[in-house]
């Protein structure tokens, strides 16, 4: 099930019939929100029952493929918190049990705390998890306030304890009998995407600084469609998320990128047009901008690609 490789050229991507990509965990949530062509919206039945889908500053999403009429999901990133991501399974209705994979894009809390999630509600989980060697580093943000934001690093002593088989890759790794790709560490081509200068990583008893986030993405080949790339914050750029998939893979259509792009704040906000237009000139079908992408971000790449736009909210899903 698991094959490891190297940063090497283009990786043994098999293709799939079909994919689905179900946001388990987001910033936003609308209960009433219209889906449309290849996008079902979550449906509440009665806003009487207490267990609802609930939003949180985090990203997971549930991938799934189909090849040859067998379906099989990994769970890709976490959330934040365990209330949000148990919670959200549960109403979902996602077989836990039947998860092949979990996969974590990189060691910040809003995408790996809601792990013990699953833990409490569904006991040891016997699957493999994906990580890059970087996530286990402390670190935090130093806002030009002096304020920060400590971003703890999963535990890697808890997850061995509940069942996790722990696979460790700075390269590429080929998941559910190689349908999905995990990109590794994502090489950086574009001259304006530079990493998050007030990032700082521990370093013995120090803290230095660490501007380039390692953010690994998975990648899905639909047949006739061409990638569907899920990223959780795209810390190496949107673009170089993109670009980088296309390189690993050898296929230049993009079918679809869901999840952050992180725009928001008034580090990134310059970079929302060359971003947009690399998208756009890309062509790429489904936009679903999540998580950290910021409401700038957001309505400019709504106005710029109003056909290939989707708005996330939790319990989206998305069909190519």
């Amino acid at each position: 099930m698991l094959v490891s490789r190297g940063n090497g050229g283009a990786a043994a991507l098999e293709p799939v019939d079909g994919a689905e990509v179900t946001l388990v965990v987001d910033n936003f949530v609308d209960l009433l929100m219209a889906g449309g062509e290849g996008v079902q919206r979550y449906l509440a039945h009665d806003f009487g029952d207490r267990e609802q889908l609930i939003a949180e500053h985090g990203f997971a999403a549930l991938l799934t493929v189909d090849r040859g009429g067998t379906r099989s999901s990994l769970l890709y990133d976490a959330g934040l918190t365990p209330a949000a991501l148990g919670r959200n399974l549960d109403v979902l209705g996602v077989a836990v049990k039947d998860l092949r994979a979990i996969v974590i894009s990189h060691g910040h809390a809003d995408h790996h705390g809601g792990l013990e999630g699953l833990f409490r509600r569904y006991g040891r989980c016997s699957l493999p998890l994906v990580i890059h060697p970087e996530a286990w580093r402390e670190r935090r943000l130093v806002f030009p306030t002096g304020a920060e934001l400590r971003l703890p690093p999963p535990s890697r002593a808890d997850l061995e304890r509940e069942g996790l088989e722990l696979v460790e890759e700075r390269g590429q790794t080929l998941l559910l009998d190689a349908a999905v790709l995990v990109s590794g560490q994502v090489e950086r081509s574009t001259p304006f995407e530079q990493g998050f200068p007030i990032h700082y990583a521990r370093s013995g008893g120090d803290w230095k600084p660490d501007p380039v986030i390692v953010d690994q993405n998975v990648i899905v080949n639909v047949k006739g469609k061409g990638l569907v790339i899920v990223s959780g914050c795209s810390h190496a750029g949107a673009v170089n998320v993109l670009r980088n998939a296309q390189r690993l893979t050898g296929e230049q259509r993009i079918a679809g990128f869901i999840g952050g792009f992180h725009l928001t704040g008034g580090l990134f906000e310059p970079i929302i047009e060359p971003t947009v237009e690399a998208f756009s000139l890309a062509q790429v079908g489904r936009v679903l901008p999540a998580h950290c992408t910021g409401w700038k971000a957001v309505h400019t790449l709504a106005r710029a690609m109003p056909a290939a736009f989707v708005q996330p909210a939790v319990g989206t899903t998305v069909s190519f």
